[in-house]
């Protein structure tokens, strides 16, 4: 896998954590930074380390899904780019705050359920999971930090979260067809 396809594929992953922490930009208009680096930390750890976990995962039944792996990461990501996509029309642009430890764990832990899937993705086509699970980890710190700080200029109830969920769908399908082709051509 090319840095570029990595880099994508994380920014494609990060939408979610991203949208999420714009929309948590007003939370506490006393604390942002600090509100802003618990959001980078936490989404971050858990995008880069759910995608190690799944990677694991997909590593002990490899050796079954080895003749069609191009197959289950493109429709890993095709169902989970549609799901961003479709996601982005159907859910409510509702402020969430980040003050408390709690709610920021379980927006991290359902942020990241994607990169689990992903991670099966990597490790269905062999690839080496560092470089991609650190890629994707500081990634999504970095967005997620910067979005806190988005949120707070933009407003908590923006018109761009269902685009950037929009975008994110899209990175995550046209990579998985990229995917597919190469080994399908």
């Amino acid at each position: 896998m090319d840095l570029i396809t990595i880099i994508l594929t994380a920014v494609g992953l990060a939408m979610d954590a991203f949208a999420v922490s714009i929309s948590c930009g007003l939370a506490d208009a006393k604390n942002t930074s600090r509100n802003a680096l618990n959001a980078g930390i936490a989404f971050g750890l858990f995008q880069g380390g759910m995608t190690a976990g799944g990677w694991l995962a997909g590593y002990s039944f490899r050796a079954w899904i080895e003749n069609i792996d191009h197959w289950v990461a493109f429709a890993l990501l095709g169902i989970i780019g549609a799901k961003m996509i479709w996601e982005a029309f159907e859910g409510e642009n509702e402020c969430i705050m980040l003050t408390s430890l709690k709610v920021l764990i379980t927006l991290a832990v359902a942020t990241s359920i994607d990169a689990l899937a992903v991670g099966i993705s990597l490790s269905a086509l062999k690839i080496d999971i560092v470089l991609p699970a650190v890629m994707i980890g500081v990634i999504t710190f970095a967005l997620s930090y910067f979005g806190v700080f988005l949120g707070k200029m933009i407003g908590c109830n923006s018109k761009f979260k269902k685009y950037i969920d929009m975008l994110g769908g899209v990175i995550l399908v046209g990579i998985g067809l990229k995917i597919l082709l190469e080994h399908v051509l």
